[in-house]
């Protein structure tokens, strides 16, 4: 099994690259961020995912060991094929798809080509567990973000929250933008306490 390849760029496709290592030109399928990143001519290193199939052997190919880890998370989600899992991740670094997941949002996971509304809320919702390991949301935000999504958060912070995205910031922003004003006011900040240092923390 191939786990990483070194070589020169060969040549650039919609959705592949060929890379020459040691005279060898290894055709190799990578998301589109992967691709942004090489050009032809230049060194370059993948971390490579072999697939081996009875009739034919591919190569999947990421700029990061992470981005490899969440091709195979990915595909472990039902309906979720390689296809799929390459797009999300096209659009998508690795940060940000763990950041979506741990906060629910199914709108972020299907901007992806071919991504339904129903794939992406079967993604959110398998690998909700899994997706804080990976993630860079601060805990209280997460916190905050499943209590409003459960009805269970304070009326001046769900107010405010409201208020925020009634401005036309989404819903993730506001949550955040909140949950900072929260932790540096308290929980006993009114409603126009958090929208007022909520909103300069968006301003940021």
């Amino acid at each position: 099994m191939i786990g990483k390849l070194r070589g020169t760029v060969d040549s650039i496709g919609t959705d592949w690259v060929i890379l020459d290592v040691g005279g060898v030109g290894y055709l190799v399928h990578c998301p589109a961020k992967t691709l942004g990143t090489l050009t032809a001519g230049e060194a370059a290193v993948l971390a490579i995912e072999t697939y081996v199939r009875e009739d034919q052997i591919r190569l999947f190919g990421f700029s990061t060991d992470l981005d490899r880890e969440w091709f195979r998370l990915l595909q472990s989600v039902q309906g979720v094929g390689a296809k799929v899992a390459l797009a999300i991740l096209g659009i998508m670094k690795a940060s940000e798809l763990a950041n979506a997941i741990a906060l629910q949002d199914k709108a972020a996971v299907s901007r992806a080509p071919g991504v339904g509304p129903k794939v992406a809320a079967r993604i959110v919702a398998e690998l909700k567990d899994r997706a804080p390991a990976f993630a860079d949301v601060d805990a209280g935000h997460l916190k905050l973000h499943d209590a409003l999504t459960d009805r269970r958060a304070p009326a001046p912070v769900a107010d405010a929250v409201s208020a925020l995205v009634n401005l036309g910031y989404a819903q993730v922003q506001a949550s955040a933008a909140v949950s900072s004003a929260m932790a540096k006011a308290g929980e006993g900040a009114t409603t126009e306490t958090l929208i007022r240092m909520g909103l300069k923390e968006l301003a940021r």
